[in-house]
């Protein structure tokens, strides 16, 4: 399903920079201590970025190109590229692994469009949220999806999911003392293709909230950073949060420093310019 056959997993664990058990013969176990680790581990490395779509460039999301781009040209990408990697990887470990489509709950009471992949990984008849794409507000680890309305605490910040009509189900974060909708996602099973279908509208349909628009974020384990436009927003645990504004002159900096993404001199002259263009 998600071509975890030709996925050189070895590269993939060096470039998350993997550090659990393995078993006696070296290979992973498909257990939740893997994958546990293996997605704190991911989303602790790769940053979510749009920047392709910026750049005017094709989104691949065959696993050779997102290989290519993620793990040997260690960049960051978005949700179909991130769980895509994701689920070809767990699939290779031989972890059960299928997609499902979300829609986006951050925008206030608007009923926005299915846009956001996410995985459902299930372990031992229990099924387990995985989503290494969803930015800055995004989980680091593994949700339980068999317990809704129970919270479950990774590092300084606190998820709950909670089930609405149909079987519709809502990750939630939260925000000092508010529980914050993230995303809602149905049981309905998304396959590749269907995530083909999706990034075609996200990364060049002009209502795309991608479209023309620098976005990059990354989920840490205390204070989260997303630079959206030249706004740089730090978001803490308590809720606070502390914006500043980004020039052309520091793009690159930022970028370098706080996101631990660096791009081809070529790439980067081209985002200076376009930051530059937006005065």
């Amino acid at each position: 399903m998600w071509s975890g056959d030709e996925l050189d997993l070895d590269a993939y664990l060096e470039r998350i920079g993997y550090e659990g058990d393995r078993g006696p013969s070296g290979e992973l176990r498909p257990d939740l201590r893997t994958l546990y680790a293996v997605h704190r581990a991911h989303t602790a490395s790769i940053t979510f970025e749009s920047l392709d779509v910026l750049l005017g460039r094709p989104v691949a999301l065959d696993l050779k190109s997102i290989e290519d781009k993620l793990v040997h040209g260690r960049r960051g990408g978005y949700c179909y590229e991130q769980n895509s990697l994701l689920a070809a990887a767990l699939e290779r470990i031989g972890f059960e692994v299928s997609g499902r489509g979300a829609r986006n709950r951050t925008r206030g009471d608007s009923v926005l469009a299915v846009t956001h992949a996410v995985l459902v990984v299930t372990v031992k008849g229990e099924p387990w949220l995985c989503d290494a794409g969803f930015g800055f507000q995004g989980p680091r680890e593994p949700v339980p999806l068999g317990r809704p309305g129970s919270e479950v605490r990774q590092g300084e910040w606190t998820y709950r999911v909670r089930e609405e009509e149909d079987g519709v189900l809502v990750l939630c974060l939260l925000r000092g003392e508010t529980w914050r909708d993230l995303y809602a996602f149905s049981p309905q099973r998304y396959h590749p293709v269907d995530y083909v279908v999706l990034n075609h509208y996200s990364s060049s349909h002009p209502a795309s909230s991608f479209v023309g628009r620098l976005i990059v974020q990354y989920p840490g384990d205390g204070v989260r950073q997303a630079l959206v436009g030249r706004e740089l927003t730090r978001l803490h645990p308590d809720g606070r949060a502390e914006q500043e504004i980004v020039g052309p002159d520091g793009l690159l900096a930022v970028l370098d420093q706080e996101f631990e993404l660096r791009l081809p001199e070529r790439d980067a002259e081209e985002l200076v310019r376009i930051h530059r263009a937006e005065d």
